[in-house]
């Protein structure tokens, strides 16, 4: 529910009837509802890479400035690209595992949805209204 005022706006997010519907309908069908093993040790792995990233890439920097010939700043620029690299892939790691439990969740409102379209269906039929 959303409540404008000149002063905040504030969201609050209340479970409804649509929502207890869909718990209602995925607990009677008895659809797995879990995450899948890999989600959460992928998203954990994206971050600890995007941790571990910018840190190595901070400190290749600040070792960088204590040098004074250029192929060893050279070098310690490429070991920070290397780390900035790192900590990109965490993040697409990060953000894989984020979707996949987001689709998952997707494909199971979709699968109650069509069940209860389809038992609408059949009993349209077996009524004669359709």
């Amino acid at each position: 529910m959303t409540t404008n005022s000149m002063q905040e706006t504030t969201v609050t997010a209340r479970p409804g009837k649509r929502s207890e519907t869909f718990a209602a309908a995925v607990s009677e069908k008895k659809l797995k509802t879990g995450s899948a093993s890999r989600d959460g040790a992928v998203r954990v792995g994206g971050l600890v890479a995007m941790v571990v990233g910018v840190v190595g890439a901070f400190v290749a920097y600040q070792l960088s400035t204590g040098y004074d010939d250029s192929r060893d700043i050279g070098s310690a620029q490429i070991l920070a690209v290397a780390f900035l690299a790192v900590g990109v892939l965490g993040v697409g790691l990060y953000v894989a595992g984020a979707l996949s439990q987001l689709m998952r969740l997707w494909l199971l409102r979709q699968v109650v949805e069509s069940q209860e379209r389809h038992d609408e269906l059949v009993a349209a039929i077996r009524a004669g209204q359709l």
